[in-house]
């Protein structure tokens, strides 16, 4: 078994007999075992970090720019280390791995903790009652969501320090063999969706099966799935969709407003000196920032690509499907709170933040098409 970490503090003595060096090996295990996985070789701090996403995915690429930034302005102090999906523990399987110790953190999105508590999922799957990423976001820091997800995080029994950060667009309904007209057309679909979309598309007919992004091409080039959602142009045309299926319906309510997490092992994040923990607070935020700006950089250079050499075709999803989710989602919402009062609480606190953030925001945003039209000639590609 391969050694994951060092312990300075340990130190082996030359032993005079064989007995006394086998004692020795034993107690420098058992040390190991017990210690956070926090390495001080050197004065450096290491800290290592596990994302759920595919080397290869711009998400994995993301959650490196955060343990750049930190890295960079601990000047050395201290060093995230950051591992792709499945190098030490399953994607699904990060939150209960950094609360054990067994990581020291990792980045994911809330919707991957569904099992634990459907709450979780509340932190961008599902409509969000009208707001963007952005403002969900700030319902998270200024409206009451941090301590709600502390108090969830309390009943899962998860010993960890939670961060959301990046917004993220609204995701597209997702990749078909064909163009999806009605409501009908989903049905009996074998489809992948994580969160609570998974009780929405359920609702609505179709088969799901929750999958971590690396085995959604596999399972739709096999058959497994008919169609599948996953995230963004970038990390769609990066995970292979386009080699699977040339057709994607763009918008849905399903994960309208989903952010990321950065989490630490509440132990290891306790145990940092008060400079570095401001630090992280930091860094999250500046991360939060420059990933979406890097967003909207990479993922309409993807859109371009996929529609000009790989033959893709988007089309815009009907109307009244997206009703017909927003339907569904409220009576998925009203089973749940009447199961789960932490649940009602959090959705009572959404909709009254979203009445009054999305009320300002559709009174006082300037529409970007009429801009559009009178620079570009025309109303933009219809999809």
């Amino acid at each position: 078994m391969t050694r994951r970490y060092k312990l300075s503090e340990i130190k082996k003595e030359v032993p005079r007999r064989k007995f006394l060096k086998n004692a020795a090996a034993g107690t420098a295990g058992a040390a190991a075992l017990s210690f956070p996985m926090i390495s001080n070789a050197q004065g450096v701090k290491t800290l290592r970090f596990q994302s759920t996403w595919p080397a290869k995915d711009i998400f994995h690429e993301f959650a490196v720019d955060f343990a750049t930034k930190v890295n960079d302005m601990t000047g050395g102090e201290m060093k995230i280390e950051v591992l792709p999906a499945g190098a030490v523990v399953p994607a699904f399987g990060l939150l209960d791995a950094v609360s054990k110790g067994t990581l020291d953190g990792g980045h994911g999105v809330l919707a991957y903790h569904y099992g634990k508590n459907s709450a979780l999922a509340l932190w961008g799957s599902g409509p969000s009652f009208g707001m963007d990423a952005n403002m969900l976001l700030s319902w998270h820091k200024y409206g009451g969501g941090q301590a709600f997800l502390e108090e969830l995080y309390k009943t899962v029994g998860a010993n960890v320090k939670s961060y959301v950060y990046g917004p993220m667009p609204s995701q597209a309904l997702g990749w078909f063999k064909k163009p999806i007209a009605k409501t009908e057309d989903l049905k009996g679909l074998k489809y992948r969706t994580v969160g609570i979309a998974i009780d929405m598309f359920t609702a609505m007919g179709v088969s799901v099966n929750a999958l971590p992004g690396g085995e959604i091409v596999p399972a739709m080039d096999r058959g497994l799935l008919d169609a599948a959602e996953f995230n963004n142009a970038a990390s769609d045309r990066q995970l292979g969709f386009p080699d699977v299926s040339k057709v994607c319906m763009l918008q849905s309510y399903h994960q309208n407003a989903e952010q990321f997490e950065i989490m630490f092992n509440g132990d290891v994040y306790r145990g940092l000196p008060p400079k570095l923990r401001a630090i992280l607070d930091n860094c999250v935020e500046a991360s939060s920032a420059d990933m979406s700006w890097k967003a909207v950089d990479r993922y309409t250079k993807a859109y371009d690509e996929m529609q000009k050499n790989q033959g893709v075709k988007f089309y815009k999803t009907p109307d009244s499907i997206l009703r017909a989710q927003l339907k569904v989602f409220d009576d998925v919402v009203a089973k749940k709170s009447a199961e789960n009062p932490l649940f009602k609480r959090i959705v009572d606190s959404q909709k009254a933040f979203a009445q009054k953030a999305v009320r300002w925001d559709l009174d006082g945003t300037t529409p970007r098409k009429l801009a559009y039209d009178h620079y570009f000639g025309g109303a933009p590609k219809k999809v």
